[in-house]
């Protein structure tokens, strides 16, 4: 067991505490994974500065991932590959997002991750998630200047798509948002051409 999961058994949300904490570097975080203090499969997102536990991810969650991932790779371009649950790295954040679209060839990534300029588009699928999603997550991508995010809203039953991104700042934030009801397609921009479009349906499996 490493020393993160012993901590993690114990995790208990709290308030910020008013004293002042250390937050970290990405650096710092990857030594943690050098050293072995953290492990790889450790429920853990490293999201500005801070590590954050995972949402738990249940069958509709997963199953939405899964065919997201199955969908996108079948209208990218060439020179385009489809990762899911893989780390992308900015300067102060190392999201998991539940996919993504990356420029080349997964053997171009053997020794670091990709960065938000590898990165046409992010899609995180939302059930309790929803709120971090809308919030932290989505501030991390503008701020990163990842140019598409996706949210796959299952409570809703929409496709919120951001795009637009404002970059480094003190609110960053995307400046274009538009909703994909279940009727609708939605279309899978890469570097501002569309490559196809997806059915907006097919995205949202049904949770029961």
């Amino acid at each position: 067991m490493s020393i993160s999961s012993s901590i993690i058994g114990q995790f208990i949300p709290a308030a910020m505490p008013p004293e002042p904490v250390c937050r970290l570097a990405v650096s710092q975080y990857h030594e943690m994974i050098a050293a072995g203090i953290l492990a790889d499969g450790d429920p853990l997102e490293f999201l500005e500065g801070w590590l954050v536990p995972t949402m738990v991810k249940n069958p509709p969650h997963s199953t939405a991932i899964y065919v997201t991932t199955k969908l996108l790779e079948q209208v990218l371009p060439a020179g385009w590959h489809v990762r899911s649950e893989q780390p992308v790295t900015s300067e102060d954040s190392e999201p998991e997002p539940d996919v993504a679209v990356v420029c080349g060839g997964p053997e171009q990534y053997g020794r670091c991750h990709p960065g938000p300029r590898d990165v046409a588009l992010v899609v995180e699928v939302a059930d309790a998630s929803l709120c971090r999603d809308r919030s932290t997550k989505k501030r991390i991508y503008a701020r990163a200047g990842i140019p598409v995010y996706w949210i796959v809203n299952m409570p809703e039953r929409r496709i919120e798509v951001y795009s637009d991104p404002t970059g480094p700042g003190e609110s960053p934030d995307y400046r274009r948002h538009e909703d994909y009801a279940a009727g609708a397609e939605v279309p899978v921009l890469i570097e501002g051409h569309e490559a196809g479009s997806i059915p907006v349906a097919a995205l949202l499996p049904d949770n029961g």
